[in-house]
């Protein structure tokens, strides 16, 4: 049910906006809460959700306007997770470096706000009073789901691009969400997803 209202509202963004505003959409698939990354910059505890992670979105142009800004584009993208834990949709902004000469590699980094329907504020499993049944229930919600702490949260990014020609190019991406203990205090396990993705621009 979640994963699709989530595709509803993907699907509804991309046909009203992309006509007007897109001048780039993407696909993507990727790894979910992969576990390399928490460990190794010590980001929180990871690899509690399986599953793999489609990303459905949407860039705009540059915005000239932005000078102060870099002349970002803004990105809207939908992610739905194959075993319907923890999907979110994010917006935000990010600025393509050239890597070279035009048409080539280039760097994608990005920043932006996410928002999560998965769990934020998992129930202790060691709370006084709880039958064996519920007190195994939140032991397992505990080993098997991420404790985001907020539902509302950042999502930094990068991704290394290559572009084929003017229409094509693809990206090995990563993506992390965590609330950075700003809009949350405490539990702030986050989330690791690295894939690639296919980019058409208009």
């Amino acid at each position: 049910m979640k994963t699709a209202l989530f595709a509803t509202v993907a699907a509804a963004a991309l046909s009203l906006a992309a006509p007007v505003l897109a001048e780039e959409v993407f696909v993507g698939a990727y790894k979910h809460d992969v576990t390399f990354l928490g460990d190794a910059v010590g980001l929180g505890a990871a690899g509690r959700e399986d599953g793999a992670d489609i990303h459905i979105g949407y860039r705009t142009d540059r915005l000239e306007n932005l000078t102060w800004l870099g002349k970002p584009q803004v990105h809207v993208f939908v992610s739905l997770n194959t075993n319907n834990t923890s999907n979110f949709v994010a917006t935000g902004f990010d600025w393509p470096i050239e890597l070279g000469a035009p048409g080539g590699f280039y760097l994608r980094p990005g920043f932006g706000l996410a928002y999560t329907d998965g769990k934020a504020g998992l129930p202790p499993a060691n709370a006084p009073g709880l039958t064996q049944a519920e007190r195994d229930r939140r032991t397992n919600l505990y080993y098997t789901r991420i404790d985001f702490g907020s539902k509302v949260l950042f999502e930094p990014e990068l991704a290394l691009g290559y572009k084929f020609n003017d229409r094509w190019s693809s990206e090995l991406s990563y993506t992390h969400l965590s609330n950075g203990q700003i809009f949350h205090q405490g539990k702030n396990q986050g989330l690791d997803d690295v894939g690639v993705r296919l980019v058409y621009a208009f």
